[in-house]
């Protein structure tokens, strides 16, 4: 039994935005081209090698010939073109556009072979590849994913009544010797302290906190034992340029201005956690520290409002999803802004609610963790739910990603980084240290997520 934050809506992880979906069904029951490690290096998996180009331009892929989905049906070249190509198609609605759309065609060689021809040079494209948005889909099978998903993967899944989800071993994989955890349940629990009396009740054997606010009553468990490490992960407050007076740089610059990140790590993550000044974490490469940029200062923040021309009190929403860390995390950013004579309106919503509201514009401010490694692409699209525009990063992206040059494309990553600080977007606060209590024998979960997923298949009991 997993327990998990939120419940997936769809789960077809191509076409949604959330990554409760790629948490439940990536390396279970879609996979992809490639699958990413632990340690964040690529490996091979429905490919079983690759050769590229010396331009960059050319990946040619060379398919698993032992792969069938779910209803029997053969992986080929075909069904790969099929796949790349839908999800190509679907725009935005794929987390991977950017990626996607580099993709000037897709080859069938052969049964076995398929090549991707690239407009420019993408040294992150392997790892994209084996991100939950690019798993393969069946061209017979692929309408049906977001309910009743066809897969590739060692589990096929059913949708419970109770809203849970269960995974039954598949026996048709094609190494089921390697896959020793015959069921699995994913339990989906948005409360904070029912989340805890599950595990004190020994009722789940895995609880996955993406962001956690309290652990301690695990420490001294004679049945649990607990898993800290790194991940791609952004929490941020969200800000909507959108709504007056948001869209003014100096109001968004007294919002970083008031939120001392330390004691919100400390409060609500119980020091779990690492601040950031952008939309990048410490495992990105490149990474620059702007955290100084934005010292936690009350009073700078009220004279920024003051220059805005802002009228105080100023009220806001504060939009928060049903997450441990939005739910703890919301009176202390209301604290910090009531502070600078910001007021705000706590509104709790659930996640379907946050994705159908907030995540199509409607929202001032909102508490939220962004997941995806390297997501630096959705600040180029004005159409975002926080609607920034900016021409000016848009041609740093594109230069960067046009470039060849591995110490241009350095100098440009960390141009982009201070663009979108100086610009202050968002309130970044904090990357999450992630936890996992786990029930004593459970072996396979890992410590590190460079991707949001649980791979069932890799865990076992001692």
């Amino acid at each position: 039994m997993i327990s998990l934050s939120l419940r997936p809506e769809s789960l077809d992880p191509t076409s949604t935005a959330a990554a409760a979906a790629g948490e439940v069904v990536y390396g279970n029951v879609f996979e992809g081209l490639t699958r990413i490690k632990e340690s964040g290096r690529v490996a091979p998996l429905l490919a079983q090698a690759w050769d590229v180009s010396d331009d960059q331009l050319r990946y040619r892929f060379r398919l698993r010939p032992d792969v069938r989905f779910h209803d029997g049906k053969p992986l080929d070249a075909s069904v790969v073109a099929y796949s790349l190509e839908r999800a190509k198609s679907l725009g935005h609605a794929n987390k991977l556009a950017a990626t996607l759309a580099n993709i000037e065609a897709v080859r069938t060689l052969d049964a076995g072979t398929v090549e991707l021809i690239l407009r420019h040079a993408d040294p992150f494209l392997l790892f994209r590849l084996g991100e939950p948005p690019a798993v393969i889909l069946h061209p017979d099978s692929a309408d049906r994913a977001a309910q009743t998903p066809v897969g590739t993967g060692p589990y096929e899944l059913k949708r419970r009544p109770d809203g849970d989800i269960d995974l039954r071993r598949w026996d048709g994989f094609r190494a089921p010797g390697k896959i020793r955890i015959k069921a699995a349940t994913f339990r989906f629990i948005p409360d904070p302290e029912q989340q805890i009396q599950a595990v004190l009740d020994q009722r789940i054997d895995l609880l996955f906190r993406a962001a956690t606010t309290s652990i301690e009553r695990f420490d001294a468990s004679s049945h649990y034992g607990i898993l800290a490490g790194s991940s791609s992960g952004k929490g941020m407050m969200a800000i909507n340029h959108r709504r007056a007076p948001l869209g003014d740089v100096r109001v968004r610059r007294a919002l970083m201005h008031a939120i001392d990140r330390e004691a919100f790590i400390r409060e609500v993550l119980h020091g779990r956690g690492r601040a950031i000044g952008s939309h990048f974490v410490p495992t990105d490469p490149d990474y620059v520290n702007l955290t100084a940029v934005y010292p936690y200062d009350p009073e700078r923040a009220r004279a920024l409002l003051k220059e805005a021309g802002v009228s105080l009190p100023l009220t806001l929403d504060l939009t928060l999803p049903p997450t441990p860390y939005a739910l703890a995390g919301g009176p202390v950013i209301a604290r910090a802004l009531q502070a600078v004579g910001i007021q705000t309106r706590l509104q709790r919503v659930a996640w379907a609610e946050w994705l159908s509201g907030a995540f199509r514009g409607r929202f001032d401010l909102s508490l939220i963790l962004h997941v995806e490694p390297l997501d630096y692409a959705i600040y180029t699209r004005p159409d975002y739910y926080f609607g920034y525009d900016s021409p000016a990063f848009r041609a740093l992206v594109d230069e960067h990603d046009a470039s060849m040059n591995p110490r241009v494309r350095s100098r440009l990553f960390r141009q982009m980084q201070r663009h979108l600080t100086d610009d202050a977007v968002n309130a970044w606060i904090f990357s999450p240290e992630i936890i996992s209590v786990v029930r004593k024998g459970l072996n396979g979960v890992p410590m590190d997520y460079p991707i949001f997923a649980h791979d069932v298949g890799a865990m076992y009991w001692a």
